[in-house]
């Protein structure tokens, strides 16, 4: 029994089976299953199903790439050392069409011997691994080491290599302990002048002890292979040393999952307050681009002061918050039009766009400082940070953590190695790192805990953060040092005000706000005026506000302002002359070059900004005036940029079940061949529209066959037979059997439905 005709041997249940497991193999729908086998045995298709097999799944197929075919069932059992037949392990693997046939003869697909390199850590066989040898050699060989068979050269070879325990109890001690290393894998060595002729007589080392007798067999001018019936021998017949049915357990530490659930809410609110202070400073002073694409070590430094965090954690922030589309490129980083949107959500829903956004993103924050390709550093935002099977791997790192436990990184190494066994380990054990470490700063872990609301996150639906997460605070409490407490997180609102009006002095269970000469003045720069800074503190303060407080504002609103400076190219003016008098008497105005043209104006031939800072450096408090006279407010407005599309998950595809089932029927009746149905001959089905919807919604639930009316793009009438599948957004999917394929048909353009019963 070939493999298509084993494929058409199964029921359309399973068959739609395996087109959802290996959803590559109807994109698009094969013609028949012929083609769908072709595609099956395709190697690229292959690959990707052995790359979804766990290491115990591999190793039944590798055991079978390497036995004689057909393969028994007790044979493949005792290959693997196992006490029974891995009977579900084989039945899946029967899904997915990689292995056929019965229990009595089980085959592999074709195809898939040649994508497995050195299955189970085993060479070629005899009869591939001395192709390259000239006959004369392999005849001389066997005369030696099998006289009186018969046959060619590789033939005699063969059979005496079958059972090669006479040879091996012939070489020395130091030959075996050779082959001892080469029997588990790899099979292969170096050794120099690997294709040196030798016979036993002439052999002085271990290694020509082995070549003269076939035992190891030159590959290559320094390469010498293990033939895999030697190798088989050595492990007495076992394709595998230890074959782990069962994945390995995880070892950690238990936690209380509630506390964990607690801990992981309070770094979920922290990461959403990170990215919107990030993204408040950011739009008032933006970093440059690099011209490689990536945000400067210095304005990383600058931003992990700011967030009061290390510069890996600054990296992830920002990072996350460009994968959720809150930053984006124009010249600048800058917020894009999607931040607001963001903002005013309530914090949960906002932490959900983070956390998925981390999820799905194929970037790797945790590769910043490594070197590309041309030995330059890598830095955040840098299109080589990305890395295609991040997403897969985060995603599987975070599925096998159980409730409360903390499992050990070497553990979940292991576990993930057992479960994608032919994933880069290297890469693989990196990125299962990094997870471990941002999940617990994005918050989907706590204390090494998987969250209930990181499940959810997983399932796609959070619904248990928002009673985790501490209600925002409308109110501080103003002391008489000039500061101000916040008792909690405050109000959106209330903490871009205050962060515009104070600096912040320290963080922790509360945040401690310092008002200064230089952040009113910041505040009063910003377009607010004395009376509403001293409105909104009495509002928005548990305690009345302090008089060194009150006395502060309105001593700097006193004084900013009464100095103007506008263009001359720039020019100072105030109504107090004598003030006036001290700013050309003072000596640190030399350098701004100024002139009195009136009482009450100076000129200078310094520009605005200059003069301004200028002047503020000198103890002075000048704002700027338009050319009209009116004061500028000299902070800036927050900029943005155009939000951009935020990435698409990056998961294994998952088909509608309507297509399957479409895409089965299709196949089945192209592997029939059957004709084109014929429509009925007399008038097309002809009727109301909302009739219409009413018999197709009643033919796709009793999965029976139609006649339709159905007008073409030239708007001619035109009579089909379908078998409706399912029916959405103006369209009607379906099979049609008189064109024998599947299709899509706008609804507004089918006249009318006659039943065919």
């Amino acid at each position: 029994m070939t493999f298509t005709d084993w494929l058409r041997g199964r029921s359309d249940e399973q068959l739609r089976a395996l087109v959802s497991a290996r959803p590559e193999l109807i994109t698009p729908v094969p013609a028949h299953l012929e083609g769908l086998a072709a595609r099956a045995g395709s190697p690229s298709a292959i690959g990707r199903v052995l790359d979804r097999l766990d290491r115990f799944s591999l190793s039944v197929v590798e055991a079978l790439a390497v036995l004689d075919e057909p393969v028994p069932a007790d044979r493949l059992k005792s290959a693997l050392n196992l006490p029974r037949t891995p009977k579900q392990t084989l039945e899946r693997l029967r899904g997915l069409a990689l292995v056929f046939g019965t229990d009595k003869a089980l085959r592999l697909a074709p195809g898939v011997r040649g994508v497995l390199e050195d299955p189970a850590g085993l060479g070629p066989p005899v009869a591939d691994v001395f192709r390259h040898h000239p006959p004369e050699q392999l005849a001389e060989m066997a005369d030696e080491i099998a006289p009186g068979t018969t046959g060619t050269g590789k033939e005699r070879l063969a059979e005496a290599l079958a059972q090669p325990g006479k040879l091996i109890e012939e070489v020395s001690s130091e030959a075996r302990t050779a082959l001892n290393q080469l029997t588990w894998g790899p099979p292969t060595g170096r050794v120099p002048n690997a294709r040196r002729e030798v016979t036993t007589a002439t052999a002085r080392s271990p290694i020509e002890e082995l070549l003269a007798r076939g035992l190891l067999a030159a590959t290559g001018e320094q390469t010498v292979t293990l033939p895999r019936e030697v190798a088989l021998y050595l492990r007495d017949g076992r394709v595998h040393h230890d074959a782990q049915p069962s994945p390995p357990k995880l070892e950690g530490t238990p936690r209380q999952q509630p506390l964990a659930d607690r801990t992981a809410a309070g770094q979920a609110f922290e990461l959403v307050r990170a990215v919107e202070e990030l993204c408040e400073r950011w739009s008032v002073e933006p970093p440059g681009v690099l011209r490689t694409g990536g945000l400067g070590v210095r304005d990383l430094k600058r931003t992990a002061g700011l967030l009061d965090q290390p510069e890996w954690v600054a990296a992830l922030v920002v990072e996350i918050a460009h994968s959720a589309g809150l930053i984006g490129a124009e010249g600048e980083w800058l917020p894009t039009s999607a931040y607001d949107v963001w903002r005013v959500k309530p914090t949960d829903e906002r932490w959900v766009r983070l956390a998925e956004a981390w999820l799905r993103m194929d970037r790797v924050p945790g590769l910043m400082g490594e070197r590309d390709e041309k030995d330059r550093p890598l830095n955040v935002l840098h299109p080589d940070l990305r890395r295609s099977s991040a997403p897969g791997i985060r995603r599987a790192t975070l599925e096998i953590l159980p409730p409360g436990l903390a499992p050990s990184l070497e553990s979940v190494q292991q576990r993930l190695a057992w479960e994608q066994p032919r994933r880069r380990a290297l890469l693989r054990d990196q990125l299962i790192e990094f997870t471990l470490r941002e999940a617990e700063q994005v918050g989907v872990t706590g204390m090494g805990v998987l969250s209930t609301h990181g499940r959810e996150l997983l399932d796609g639906d959070v619904t248990s953060l928002a009673a985790l997460l501490p209600e925002p605070v409308d109110h501080v409490l103003l002391q008489a040092d000039l500061t101000a407490v916040a008792p909690g997180p405050l109000t959106s609102d209330l903490n871009r005000w205050l962060a515009l009006t104070a600096d912040v002095e320290s963080k922790g269970g509360a945040t401690v706000y310092r008002f200064s000469e230089s952040s009113v003045r910041r505040s009063l720069d910003a377009g607010h005026g004395a009376d509403e800074l001293l409105s909104m503190l009495a509002r928005h303060s548990a305690t009345p506000v302090p008089q060194p407080l009150s006395y502060l504002i309105t001593d700097v609103a006193r004084r900013h302002g009464r100095i103007r400076v506008g263009t001359a190219s720039a020019y100072i003016r105030c109504d107090d002359s004598a003030l006036l008098d001290q700013i050309t008497a003072d000596r640190r105005a030399a350098p701004l070059r100024l002139r009195r043209l009136a009482p009450t104006v100076i000129a200078s031939r310094t520009s605005r900004a200059v003069l301004v800072d200028s002047l503020r450096a000198m103890g002075y408090a000048p704002v700027a005036e338009s050319i009209d006279g009116d004061v500028i407010i000299t902070q800036l407005d927050s900029r943005r940029t155009e939000a951009q599309p935020a990435p698409r998950a990056v998961h294994t595809a998952v088909l509608d079940p309507d297509v399957v089932v479409a895409a089965v029927r299709a196949m089945r009746a192209g592997d029939a061949r059957r004709m084109p149905a014929e429509a009925p001959t007399g008038q097309v089905p002809r009727g109301p529209a909302t009739a219409t919807i009413t018999a197709l919604q009643d033919a796709i639930r009793a999965g029976v066959r139609v006649w339709i009316g159905y007008l073409d793009s030239q708007g001619n009438a035109t009579s089909r037979i379908l078998e409706p599948a399912r029916m959405e957004g103006g369209y009607l999917t379906a099979y049609d059997e008189t064109r024998a394929a599947v299709h899509r048909f706008a609804l507004h353009r089918i006249t009318g439905v006659a039943d065919l019963s």
